[in-house]
């Protein structure tokens, strides 16, 4: 079960950090990812962490957003900083099985960036 959290509305150049909270996810075959899907737009990538703690981002986060995982917690994080309104979206938690590629997913939290 994934269960994320932490949106809300920051204003433009603001910050937020969104969490999911993994149970029965065992960070050691699974790869994590944060995905987002905007108004009238596909589901796009944001951001993985794999065991190793290997990460990978879209393009049009670098530098602006951090993923990160607790393993004690059974937690992914989202850093996100310098938002912008086109980050906009309803972001999602994703579980990616590696031996299995079965595919979880939570429920999605809002973030909204508007002056």
């Amino acid at each position: 079960q994934l269960q994320a959290s932490g949106g809300g509305l920051v204003q433009p150049g603001g910050s937020l950090r969104l969490s999911c909270a993994a149970s029965g996810i065992y960070f050691n075959v699974y790869a994590m990812g944060w995905y987002r899907q905007a108004p009238g737009k596909q589901r796009e990538l944001v951001a993985t962490i794999k065991p190793g703690d290997v990460t990978n981002y879209a393009d049009s986060v670098k530098g602006r957003f951090t993923i990160s995982r607790d393993i004690a917690k059974n937690t992914v994080y989202l850093q996100m900083s310098s938002l912008k309104p086109e980050d906009t979206a309803v972001y999602s938690c994703n579980a990616h099985n590696l031996p299995s590629a079965v595919n979880y997913w939570g429920k999605g939290t809002l973030v909204t960036v508007s002056s």
